[in-house]
This record gives structure tokens, sequence and C-alpha cells, in this order.
């Protein structure tokens, strides 16, 4: 009888204690990120909405970008269609992430409208970082659930807290959003390329605030990544020099002549025949000679 080896049964415990991190590790990203939920409820009624139109902007909507900026544009005094452009054009990023993750997660059905709604930066960056689809499945769902539950009940507590702000100034409360850009912003310049482009659209904020109306700038700045996303990238223009260096030359074969025929050896001659030895009568007459 056979035994199974202690190594054998290792893989089943330590799945178990990797999906069991990943879940805590969505719980942990759901309180931060709820966190910034209490400037926005603030924000958003004292920009002029109720606590019902807050709660609902943010139940349904449910990107905190894109929420942030619908606000903004409405409290700047903007138009109802500029707030919904600028939140669209942020929200985008929501679809690309869809179509990355959607190999590894459901597409029908409840779990798959679920699946739409809930995809935001937390829930893809979590579930980017597994590396089986069970460890991708975890960390979204994880990530994606508890965002939710934490954004829209600290966007609660921010909403209700708001009405008795008089001056969301005097709380710093008008810089919230602002702050919120910068500390979704800050972790993703890894690059020249990210801070250039960051830069760029910054500038172009700045510019055009005091002439085009609230929301537009927001606008302007988006156009500005656009942009730089449709021209050709130095990483991958080194990238395409790179492969074509290492590419094998393919050189056709140089022609050569066949060798001419070797010219038959000529046949040898044949060898003379040995001469007879003299007979005894030739000898005794040399001998009398």
């Amino acid at each position: 009888m056979t035994t199974a080896s202690p190594t054998s049964m290792s893989p089943g415990p330590a799945i178990a204690e990797r999906l069991r991190t990943i879940r805590r590790t969505g719980l942990s990203i759901g309180v931060a990120t709820g966190l910034y939920g209490i400037s926005f409820g603030a924000l958003a009624t004292a920009s002029g909405l109720d606590v019902w139109q807050a709660m609902v902007l943010s139940a349904v909507m449910f990107t905190g970008g894109s929420q942030f900026a619908f606000i903004g544009v409405v409290g700047g005094g903007g138009s109802a269609i500029g707030a919904a452009l600028a939140a669209v054009l942020l929200g985008i990023r929501n679809t690309l992430y869809g179509l990355i993750l959607a190999p590894s997660l459901p597409q029908g059905g409840f779990r798959g409208l679920a699946r739409a709604h809930l995809t935001i930066d937390e829930s893809a960056a979590l579930a980017a970082g597994g590396t089986t689809t069970t460890e991708k499945r975890a960390g979204f769902w994880a990530a994606g659930v508890w965002v939710y539950v934490f954004w829209n009940l600290f966007s609660l507590v921010g909403a209700l807290a708001g009405q008795h702000v008089a001056d969301p100034g005097a709380w710093g409360l008008d810089a919230a959003a602002a702050g919120a850009f910068i500390a979704l912003l800050w972790p993703r310049l890894r690059s020249g390329e990210a801070v250039a482009v960051a830069v760029a659209a910054a500038f172009v904020a700045l510019v055009t605030t005091p002439a085009l109306p609230s929301g537009l700038p927001v606008l302007a700045a988006a156009l500005v990544a656009v942009v730089a996303g449709l021209l050709p990238s130095r990483r991958r223009l080194v990238h395409h020099e790179i492969e074509v260096d290492t590419a094998p030359d393919a050189e056709p074969a140089e022609h050569t002549e066949p060798a001419e025929p070797a010219e038959p050896a000529e046949p040898a001659e044949p060898a003379e025949p040995a001469e007879e030895p003299a007979s005894d009568e030739e000898r005794s007459e040399g001998g009398s000679r």
C-alpha cells in the first residue's frame, strides 16, 4: 500500500491560503477607497444635489473619477451635458478593463451584469494580479463588492454631513475632488511618457479654464491623453526597431556553377609479356660459341 507524500498534498492548502489573502486584500482596498466617498457625498450635496440624488448617482454610476468630474462641472455652474461628457470620457477606461478581463469572468446573466457594473480601477487591478482564473475571479469580486459597499456607505455619511456645511471651502471640501484625482493619478506616473502626458493635460486645463465654460477644460485636458494615445509610442518604436534588427537576414543563396565532370582516366597499357627462358639447345650453342 502506498501513502501520499506531504508535498503532494501541499498545493491545496497553499491555494486556499492564497485566495484568503486575496480576499483580505480586497476588503482593505474597499475600506481605503470607500473613505473617498465621504468627500464625494459632501461635495454632491454642497453642489446642489439632495441626499437621494447623490446616492443614486453613486450607486448607478459607481466610478469615482467620473462622479467627481460630474459634480465638479455641475457645482461650477456647467451644463448637465458637459458634466455627462466629462464623466463618460473618464469612464471609458472601465470598458477597456472589461475587454481585458472578459476571458476570466462571467459574461452572461446576472453575474455578467454585476461584473460590468463592478469593473473599476481597483477590481481590475486586483484581478490582474492573479496567476490563475480562480485567483483573478476572487480578486475581482473581493475588490469590486467591498469597494461598492464602503463607497456607497461613506457617500451617504458625506451627503448627510454636507447638508450641514454652509461653506465647503471652509472645510477644504472644494479641493477634495482635485485631491482625489491626484491620489488616483499619482501611482500611475511610472514612465516618462505618462508624466509628459499628465503635465501637458494640466497645462491645457490651466490655460483653457479662464476662457472656456465650466466643464470644457476637463474635456480639453482629456483630449490630450487621447491624442497621445493615437501617436506612436517611443517604447513601441524601439521595440519594433529591436525586432527588425534581430530578425534573421533572409539572403538568397549564391548561385554556384555545377562542377565539371571529371575526365575519365586513360586505361593503363598492358604490361609486356616476360621473355621465355632459353632452351637447353640454345644454351649449349652459346657455350660452344
